[in-house]
């Protein structure tokens, strides 16, 4: 009986946010783990390839072994995402977009309020105290 009995429960918006944003960040964090994840064995496989299973074993650019720089490069483009994740997201988040926002439409208007001055002032509207003139209908205009 308890369980048909709904519960009327509304989010105010500004929880709402809070818990997207929450949403978000365990997103990322959770691709970035991922990332690292696939990373390590890709690693590992790397390794056992080449010096187990002996594949590539005389490709050797810099004399350096093929998964010595498979692995760099990788580690590279995760770093380059842990950096995203952990800083860029953090700095050029949801507040930051936010205050951009609140930024530029200040700008816009701020144009068009100088906009809207500069044309009163090269066009102004004539100033008539009285209303336009009317046209009355003649009675011989009133046909039924």
């Amino acid at each position: 009986m308890a369980s048909s009995a709904k519960k009327n429960t509304t989010i105010d918006p500004e929880q709402r946010k809070l818990i997207e944003n929450a949403q978000r960040r365990i997103r990322q964090k959770k691709r970035l783990t991922t990332h690292f994840v696939a990373f390590l064995a890709g690693s590992i496989i790397f390794i056992v390839l080449n010096l187990v299973l002996k594949f590539g074993e005389n490709f050797r650019p810099f004399k350096t072994d093929w998964f010595v720089w498979a692995i760099l490069i990788w580690l590279f483009f995760f770093l380059i995402h842990l950096f995203n994740v952990l800083f860029v997201s953090k700095l050029m988040g949801k507040n930051w977009e936010e205050n951009q926002l609140e930024r530029l439409v200040k700008l816009q208007q701020k144009k068009i309020e100088k906009l809207q001055k500069q044309v009163e002032k090269e066009h102004p509207l004539p100033k008539n105290d009285t209303q336009p003139n009317r046209i009355e209908p003649k009675n011989n205009d009133l046909k039924f």
